[in-house]
């Protein structure tokens, strides 16, 4: 999406971050968005990226993405509003750490209609970055 993600994640900066953490989108995701930080955890990575689905960042999606499982493009669905992140547990994805993984259920609102999709995303580190390999929905 590239401009527009981008214009939309700045207006957004004094609000609440999309991810849940209670910070400020300024403090939490948007230095990862715009590669002044990286997720320091596998955790970390799973709420920018979710707050990339809710701004409508799909180049930040894209560059958090293994190259290995990475799609050439990504289009968003803009009926879909991502309203909620809820993280259920999470395995390793430490400082130290690799590999990792982050079970999750990501809720949403789609043509005013509430749903939520539960995902077991499993992350490693590329080039010393952690990025999203793939995840498994029950």
């Amino acid at each position: 999406m590239g401009r527009s993600g981008r214009k939309r994640a700045d207006v957004t900066t004094g609000r609440a971050c999309p991810c849940g953490s209670g910070q400020a989108y300024a403090n939490c995701c948007a230095p990862v968005h715009t590669g002044v930080a990286q997720a320091p955890t596998a955790e970390a990575l799973m709420r920018s990226r979710f707050s990339a689905f809710a701004l409508g960042d799909t180049g930040y999606l894209l560059r958090s993405w293994h190259s290995s499982t990475r799609p050439a493009s990504l289009d968003l669905d803009r009926g879909q509003r991502w309203i909620r992140l809820e993280i259920v547990e999470t395995e390793r994805g430490g400082l130290l750490d690799t590999t990792g993984t982050v079970t999750f259920h990501a809720h949403y609102r789609d043509a005013g209609r509430p749903g939520a999709m539960t995902e077991r995303s499993r992350f490693v580190r590329e080039d010393g970055r952690w990025v999203y390999l793939d995840g498994d929905q029950p």
